[in-house]
């Protein structure tokens, strides 16, 4: 198959989806059911898409679905694509719209060229419709809303489950009431059976008489999701969905209207949805519910993706598991049935390994807004040194990027420092006066190392009656402007001779 954007440029006509994608549209061999081999998969241009609404922030289940179909694609050496389903304007917005590319960048989820809006084939979705209705697998439905209202209260009251009852199904249009615009309803099988073969579920079943015959164009010609979602996936050659199982229901009327068509249809994989740590639905009282925030909150994006790809999804007993291994493994194989229960504080864990094996330029390039921020200056070339330096340390002490910003603040805290109130309660006048003697034995130590510091620091206490915490924690407070820190003797290395016998004496008074 030739590369599917490649031929974008050299494309025309009125149903633009319908060219770009004819190449992946044309796989064959595609099978259908929960059990298929790497072997059957490559018998096809495997070609998944991630279809979020654009009404909000990347919800963190959503985030899951784009990192389930990126990988499926990748493994199999497919496409992984991105649908925008716009139809609904009146909540969808471009602000939305940017914060789900925003999140699936930050996350290392964009897809396999530009992403399409589901609402630019707003005609071809109505092409469609007019065909079902010429092979009469549709027809025009004239009910008014009125009639449909009291349609369902009729069911109710008798206890039967609300349903189109299908009054307009056989009836000529020639007995359309005046003034009544019709909208477009699937003819449905009314007998037999829908039978999904899903790649985590199994087989599922509906009977077809549980199923009405759905709207697909409204009475103002506007599609309907299910019509929208059906063109656009055989339109794009989606040839397997991996969604949310709160989809299961909305696949037997899809699959219906894959069959009327003609058309070969995707294979699907319905995921559980995640909960919380109770077991209940995913909701705010959880916690956050957008990718974005777990950014904001310090979390790595390899980090949010390791713990995604474990929600719902095993190998064995790993749990770090890299990109690579991901793309490896992930072959549609190991989808549990079962809700996967969302842990913050094993997010937080597996952050913090991710953390310490972290480049530490990188790290130190992540946390430089937040640290300027702190400061209130630009970071100079010396802080980043310092920070630099320090960041083996900083980082084995964190757990987010937050933490480790705020740690790191000493390196680039401008002097005079600003005393935190515990270090300032730790410099009293004995320890200053402390201080002030011992920046004069300090001057001359040969070498300027950690080690030497130390047995410095051991030396000089012993010497002067001293315990050592007397004399290494006001040296932290005037050094660090705070009552925690690295191992201070590196941070007193790390700052070096002169600034550091200048930090002693803006607190001792001795210069």
């Amino acid at each position: 198959m030739s590369c599917l954007f490649d031929i974008i440029s050299r494309l025309a006509g009125p149903f633009p989806w319908k060219e770009q994608y004819a190449t992946a549209s044309a796989a064959k061999g595609r099978l259908h059911g929960p059990y298929f081999s790497s072997i059957e998969c490559k018998s096809m241009t495997v070609v998944t898409r991630f279809a979020p609404s654009p009404t909000g922030f990347l919800h963190i289940g959503g985030a899951r679905t784009a990192l389930f179909n990126k990988l499926f694609a990748r493994h199999h050496g497919g496409k992984y694509l991105l649908r925008i389903e716009d139809t609904d304007k009146k909540r969808s917005t471009q602000d939305a719209i940017d914060a789900i590319h925003d999140a699936l960048s930050w996350l290392d989820l964009d897809c396999d060229g530009p992403a399409v809006s589901q609402s630019a084939q707003r005609d071809r979705h109505a092409e469609v419709a007019q065909q079902l209705l010429d092979m009469g697998h549709a027809y025009k439905c004239y009910a008014t809303p009125e009639e449909l209202t009291e349609m369902r209260a009729q069911q109710k009251a008798a206890g039967q489950t609300t349903r189109y009852d299908g009054r307009w199904r056989e009836r000529d249009p020639s007995e359309a009431p005046a003034g009544v615009d019709p909208v477009i309803r699937l003819r449905a099988p009314q007998d037999g059976e829908t039978v999904l073969q899903d790649m985590v579920q199994g087989e599922v079943t509906v009977a077809n008489a549980q199923l009405d015959d759905m709207i697909l164009l409204r009475s103002d010609g506007s599609p309907t999701y299910m019509l929208s979602v059906v063109v656009d996936d055989h339109d794009m050659g989606i040839t397997h969905v991996i969604r949310g199982d709160d989809h299961l229901t909305n696949a037997f009327r899809q699959i219906q209207l894959f069959k009327a068509m003609g058309w070969e249809q995707p294979i699907y994989g319905h995921v559980p949805l995640i909960h919380g740590p109770d077991g209940a639905k995913l909701s705010k009282r959880h916690g956050a519910l957008g990718a974005e925030a777990y950014r904001d909150m310090g979390f790595l994006p390899e980090a949010l993706r390791n713990y995604l790809l474990r929600l719902g999804w095993g190998h064995g007993d790993d749990e770090i598991i890299s990109d690579e291994q991901a793309t490896e493994w992930f072959d549609g194989s190991g989808l549990g049935k079962a809700p996967a229960r969302f842990d913050t504080a094993k997010l937080t864990a597996l952050n913090a390994h991710y953390l310490k094996t972290a480049e530490n330029a990188r790290l130190a390039e992540l946390i430089k807004p937040s640290l300027e921020t702190l400061s209130g200056i630009p970071m100079s070339e010396l802080s980043t040194e310092r920070l630099l330096a320090g960041m083996e340390s900083l980082k084995e002490r964190s757990k987010t990027l937050n933490e480790l910003a705020d740690s790191a603040a000493l390196y680039v805290r401008p002097r005079p420092l600003e005393m935190e109130p515990k270090a300032e309660k730790i410099l009293n006048d004995d320890a200053r006066a402390v201080l002030a003697t011992a920046r004069k034995s300090l001057e001359s130590l040969q070498p300027w190392t950690a080690d030497a510091l130390e047995a410095w620091a051991r030396e000089y206490a012993d010497n002067n009656d001293l315990k050592l915490g007397q004399l290494a924690q006001p040296l932290r407070a005037a050094i660090t402007g705070s009552n925690v820190s690295p191992p201070i003797f590196e941070v007193i290395t790390i700052f070096g001779r002169d600034e550091s016998l200048s930090r002693i004496a803006d607190i001792s008074g001795n210069h």
